[in-house]
């Protein structure tokens, strides 16, 4: 039900239960916890794409698996990262790119605002559907949407559980771009790549400083800033600034 496959440090993470519209079970859940964990260890990967198989990115938590447990809906709240799969990507330190092939809803929508970018296939369709359901999000869509596009939309989406194209995703700034479906893996791959040319320490000390920074008020957020850059650039040397700069002229040239 999970497709690991790697190559030159990006690993690329397939939902892949496509008969279920990748519906997260609770051993979906499990085992994307598990890949998780491993590949945030694996000194091979610097980079993660995730993306799911057939029709669908995920339809969110499997119904049909909740609607046999009387205590199945506990999942949508759960705290352990086994069961909270936007826990699994929120705790990876490396880069996950969202690529975003079908249909995410609800879970699956809040799966997919876990990664740190999302390229969006046309087909792409986002939906909050937990208000059409009864019941309220606890993976942190409810906070984290309204960041994104603001408030005003997110009600929209959220209050009435309508789906979102992958056009006006991009117009609300919702994803990085679209691009055809047979576009999407090879673009999603590409940037990978770009970003598996930075040593991976770098690209999880920079993550760290845009992510945590965000959740703070700007002049705390450039205190930490300093912090975390000050302990990072003691240990630069110039002849490495050097080497770098080089190549850095060398890419350039070469785009």
């Amino acid at each position: 039900m999970l497709i690991i496959d790697k190559a030159d440090k990006v690993a690329t993470v397939t939902l892949n239960r496509p008969e279920a519209m990748n519906a997260l079970s609770r051993a979906l859940r499990a085992a994307l916890h598990e890949a998780m964990s491993d590949l945030a260890a694996d000194p091979e990967v610097s980079v993660i794409v995730l993306t799911g198989a057939g029709r669908a990115f995920t339809a969110g938590l499997d119904l049909k698996e909740l609607g046999s447990d009387p205590n199945g809906l506990g999942a949508a709240n759960a705290e352990g990262a086994r069961e909270n799969p936007v826990l699994a990507i929120l705790e990876c330190p490396k880069p996950v790119i969202g690529a975003i092939n079908g249909v995410a809803i609800t879970g699956g929508f809040e799966l997919a605002l876990a990664c740190d970018v999302l390229i969006a296939s046309s087909n792409a369709r986002f939906a909050d559907t937990h208000a059409r359901v009864g019941i309220m999000p606890g993976w942190g869509l409810s906070q984290r949407l309204p960041r994104l596009i603001g408030p005003y939309r997110a009600k929209e989406l959220s209050l009435s559980g309508n789906f979102l194209d992958a056009e006006t995703a991009l117009a609300w700034g919702l994803v990085n771009r679209v691009v055809e479906p047979e576009e999407l893996l090879p673009a999603a791959l590409k940037l990978a790549a770009d970003m598996a040319t930075i040593p991976a320490e770098t690209l999880a000390t920079y993550k760290a400083i845009i992510d945590q920074g965000y959740a703070l008020p700007f002049g705390e957020g450039l205190a930490l800033e300093g912090r975390l850059s000050g302990a990072h650039n003691r240990a630069v040397t110039p002849e490495m600034v050097e080497q770098r700069r080089e190549a850095v002229r060398a890419r350039g040239r070469g785009q």
